[in-house]
């Protein structure tokens, strides 16, 4: 199986490559378009801010690939974090920016109003969705670790696992063969490598 870990100039690679090679999967680390269309499972991962990964992601040529790839060839992608975030219709951070489109979400900050300390930091328990692929086998309740200021809402019930920060935003998603994680699940211990495992088998 190949596994490409999209190479975009803003990613928490190493972490996430240790937690596949734990698991007994090599994986690949590339900004070859070739490479990532051809991919039978992508990793899209991501720290900082959305509008320079999405500049990063369009002056790479990788925009195009990404997408064949998940809508054309239907192979499964798994976005982590900001990676998520890209996976949707736009953002507001750094200004207005358009996403990948994959998946019919938004991104803006948090609400102040809720009075908790931004960025949202820590282990946080989620209410996987119903009959969730992800969530497969990992117990009631879990918690996963995030670290994040902006959260992505969508219109969109099914397939939605939740966290409340304040507010419930979506901790998670799947979506056919799209697939995101707010929280970093190679950091989550235990419960991320079962959702990492998870993911791997879909």
């Amino acid at each position: 199986m190949k596994i490409v870990i999209v190479n975009y100039g803003m990613g928490n690679i190493y972490s996430i490559q240790n937690a596949l090679k734990f698991l007994g999967f090599a994986s690949e680390y590339s900004d070859d378009p070739a490479k990532i269309s051809n991919a039978d499972k992508i990793i899209l991962p991501g720290v900082g801010s959305y509008r320079k990964a999405m500049q990063n992601i369009i002056s790479k040529d990788l925009k195009n690939p990404i997408k064949e790839a998940v809508e054309k060839k239907g192979n499964p992608i798994l976005g982590i974090c900001l990676g998520m975030q890209l996976l949707g219709i736009s953002s507001t951070e750094d200004g207005y920016t358009k996403g990948l489109g994959l998946f019919d979400g938004i991104v803006e900050r948090f609400d102040e109003k809720c009075n908790l300390k931004i960025p949202h930091i820590g282990y946080n328990e989620v209410m996987p969705a119903s009959n969730s692929v992800l969530f497969q086998s990992i117990k009631e309740n879990p918690d996963f670790y995030f670290v994040h200021s902006y959260r992505m809402m969508s219109p969109i019930e099914n397939g939605i696992t939740t966290c409340n920060y304040g507010e419930n935003f979506i901790a998670a998603f799947e979506q056919n063969n799209v697939f995101g994680t707010q929280f970093h699940p190679e950091k989550s211990q235990t419960n991320g490598l079962i959702l990492l495992k998870n993911f791997l088998s879909v």
